[in-house]
C-alpha cells in the first residue's frame, strides 16, 4: 500500500496559530510568537504552546510532512509532531540552531530531551521528515530534496498508545514566522529498521 495525502483540512491545531491560508497545494501557518513544545530538562520551563495540525495516526503506520527550511532566528521549527497527550509527545524536523539549520528529534515522556546535528546546506531546501511507528518503537527518518532517507532517531513508544500526528511549526523567539508546508502523508510503517 502506497502513501496516501492527508488533506490540510483533515487535521486540528494543538494551539491556534497566529495565520493559516493556502498558497496553491501548500499550506502557509504563520505561528505565534513564543510558540514551543518542551518540558523542564535543562531550561526548567514547561512550555505547550506548539501549533500541530494533528490526526489519528494508526499503531502501525507512518507520517511524512515536507516543508521548505527557510528560518532565520534562533529556534525556529518545523517538522512532524506526534502526540499521546500532553506529557508524551514527540517532534522531529528542522531547527534554527546557532546561526544553522539543524535536524533533530525532541522526545518527552515527562521530560524532554533532545538530539540535534547541523545541516547548514539544508537552508532554503525542501526537507521530509518520516516518523513510522510501529511495535514499541518510532523511527525517525528524513531527506532533502530528493536525496534517500536516513534514519535519525529511534525511540521507545507505547504500542497500546493512542497517537496522533501531523506538521507543526514553532517560534520560540520571534514573530513573524511562516512555514511552508508542501505535503502531508500517511502510509503503513516502514517494513524494517534498516
Amino acid at each position: 500500500m502506497s502513501a496516501v495525502s492527508v488533506s490540510w483540512s483533515e487535521g486540528s491545531w494543538t494551539h491556534e496559530p497566529v495565520q493559516v491560508e493556502t498558497d496553491g497545494e501548500d499550506l502557509l501557518v504563520t505561528a505565534a510568537e513564543g510558540s514551543d513544545a518542551w518540558r523542564t530538562t535543562s531550561y526548567g520551563f514547561v512550555h505547550d504552546s506548539e501549533h500541530a495540525l494533528l490526526r489519528p495516526l494508526d499503531r502501525k503506520g507512518a507520517v511524512e510532512v515536507t516543508f521548505t527550511v527557510a528560518f532565520t532566528d534562533q529556534f525556529d521549527q518545523a517538522g512532524v509532531f506526534l502526540r499521546a497527550s500532553a506529557t508524551q509527545w514527540v517532534k522531529a524536523g528542522v531547527e534554527h540552531v546557532d546561526g544553522a539549520p539543524s535536524v533533530g528529534v525532541v522526545a518527552t515522556r515527562d521530560r524532554s530531551d533532545w538530539s540535534a546535528f547541523p545541516v547548514p546546506s539544508w537552508a532554503g531546501r525542501r526537507v521530509t521528515v518520516r516518523a513510522s511507528r510501529s511495535g514499541d518503537a518510532v523511527t525517525v527518518r528524513v531527506r532533502v530534496d530528493d536525496e534517500p532517507f536516513v534514519m535519525i532517531r529511534v525511540l521507545p513508544l507505547d504500542p497500546d498508545l493512542e497517537v496522533e500526528a501531523g506538521p507543526f511549526v514553532c517560534a520560540p523567539s520571534r514573530s513573524g514566522l511562516t512555514a511552508r508546508f508542501h505535503s502531508w502523508e500517511v502510509s503503513p510503517a516502514d517494513a524494517a529498521l534498516h
